[in-house]
């Protein structure tokens, strides 16, 4: 599980600084301009920043408005630029961007409490004071926490920061179920539960770094708790360790970092124009359904060809993956314009040899994450006599407990509307694609323990490529992301595409 994939040919960046002009060589070399000394002395001067800024601006476009857009990409080369400021600017520009995205979230917000159906004025609350409020508490809260867990490395929260979260995060479920506990009271619980849940996995790490000697000021951690480069669930760059240690070392090496960020964003945006393209072919103009329509079409039993479901399946698969790719490269591209060089999120699914490969190259900062909280400490501690069953329970635990947790959460507030029964209801069928996923992958884990290698001719890689991916294909119809479809009649789908009535 610790296999890193080799983000931007880290070797070639450093090492391989040869002319190429147009006409010579291949593609590649063309694309290289961070490896040309001319280009990386240019985008040292303000007149290259300038350049940087306004081409990865506009490429940062696809990702929000321009002027948020715009607002992300200038923190970003003000932090790289400014280095007395830093940590004011990453601390400034991460909890401004999270009240940007409070304040734009406000009618979903006030939806929820209306759901929840606790108050009897709803219109009176202020959702952005609401929001204001829980974020204010958690933000002491966080500060206080990391405090407290530097002075003293003892305590539970230090020492088992992952249990002490998700104690936490049960306690405020808990509480927001209960009956007893209506009204203004129930609204503040909930809208703290949707505060601290984004972030309990960057609250983690920061936790993890307040261990090591040389840990971050908590001013750094606090900037780094869901970074304006990374406005979501998953910690893109994971925690202020990580960062520290791959943050640009020279003023050239911060260049080339900037260099490719922007060829990241710009690269990103084709990703983006690929999943259109496909969108627009495959369902627009042959009418391939999407995932969920050729399971509503299986279940009411419309006449539709094994073709069609194939393709609907394969489909939604390549969107799927192209979307993955791209929210990665284009977080990743701004983190690099603030001069942090990070591996790729997606690096190369395609060319997986085996399923384990594949989980490292698809998703390389969920798979971290889950190698960091969960495949670790149970490695350490479980099945110390019996390796290969070692190896195979702590990959489970990752890529299957870990997997569920983790998006359990992402969807904590359809609580509000689903109940928690309904929801753990409706989650079965990502269960079942954690379990078969987790299965898979232990098992490739044990077999590259035990030696095994794929073959590297032609046909070895063919047989590969059909093996990792007709595995990832099937196993989709079960992690779409919809919740419209129990896991009998997915089963019956995936079934009917093999021909099992």
């Amino acid at each position: 599980m610790s296999l890193q994939p080799a983000a931007d040919s880290p070797a070639r960046a450093r090492t391989g600084r040869r002319r190429v002009f147009f006409g010579q060589g291949n593609l590649r070399d063309l694309l290289a301009i961070d490896e040309r000394p001319q280009v990386v002395v240019a985008a040292q001067s303000w007149l290259g920043q300038l350049a940087i800024f306004l081409v990865a601006a506009l490429a940062a476009c696809s990702f929000e408005d321009w002027w948020l857009a715009a607002l992300l990409v200038g923190l970003a080369m003000a932090y790289a630029r400014l280095p007395k400021y830093r940590d004011w600017i990453l601390l400034g520009g991460t909890w401004t961007a999270a009240l940007l995205a409070l304040c734009l979230a406000q009618n979903d917000i006030q939806e929820n409490i209306r759901q929840m159906m606790v108050v009897e004025n709803v219109d009176a609350l202020s959702p952005l004071a609401l929001g204001l409020l829980a974020m204010a508490t958690f933000f002491v809260g966080a500060w206080s926490v990391l405090t407290m867990s530097r002075r003293d490395k003892t305590l539970f929260v230090a020492r088992r920061p992952v249990l002490a979260l998700l104690g936490v995060e049960v306690v405020l479920c808990g509480l927001c179920s209960l009956s007893a506990i209506d009204g203004l009271p129930r609204v503040l619980l909930w809208s703290l539960l949707i505060v601290f849940t984004p972030y309990l996995w960057f609250l983690a790490y920061a936790l993890a770094d307040q261990r090591s000697r040389d840990a971050s000021p908590p001013i750094f951690q606090m900037g780094v708790l869901r970074p304006f480069w990374s406005p979501t669930f998953l910690p893109f760059g994971k925690g202020a360790a990580f960062l520290r240690k791959t943050f640009a070392k020279s003023p050239e090496d911060l260049a080339v970092t900037q260099i490719k960020g922007v060829k990241l964003l710009l690269w990103a945006n084709v990703l983006l124009a690929m999943k259109i393209i496909l969108v627009g072919v495959f369902q627009d103009q042959l009418q391939v359904p999407s995932l969920a329509a050729a399971q509503d079409a299986f279940l009411a039993q419309q006449s539709q060809s094994l073709a069609q479901a194939w393709a609907a399946v394969i489909l939604s698969t390549a969107t799927y993956s192209l979307q993955i790719a791209f929210w990665g490269h284009l977080f990743i591209g701004i983190a690099r314009l603030a001069g942090f060089r990070l591996p790729r999120s997606t690096w190369r699914p395609l060319g997986s040899k085996t399923l384990m490969e594949y989980f490292n190259r698809f998703h390389y900062y969920f798979k971290e994450l889950l190698v960091d909280f969960f495949f670790v400490p149970t490695f350490f501690k479980m099945f110390r006599g019996h390796p290969r069953l070692r190896l195979f329970f702590a990959t489970f635990m990752a890529a299957g407990v870990g997997n569920a947790i983790w998006h359990f959460l992402r969807d904590i507030d359809l609580i509000v509307t689903m109940g928690l029964g309904g929801v753990l209801a409706s989650f079965e069928s990502y269960a079942f694609y954690c379990l078969v996923l987790a299965t898979g992958l232990g098992l490739s884990q044990v077999r590259m323990n035990m030696g095994f290698k794929p073959s590297l001719s032609l046909a070895g890689r063919l047989r590969s490529f059909l093996f990792v991916w007709s595995f990832v294909v099937c196993l989709h119809a079960f992690s779409d992301g919809s919740r419209s479809h129990t896991l009998g009649e997915r089963l019956a789908f995936v079934g009917s595409l093999f021909g099992v009535s």
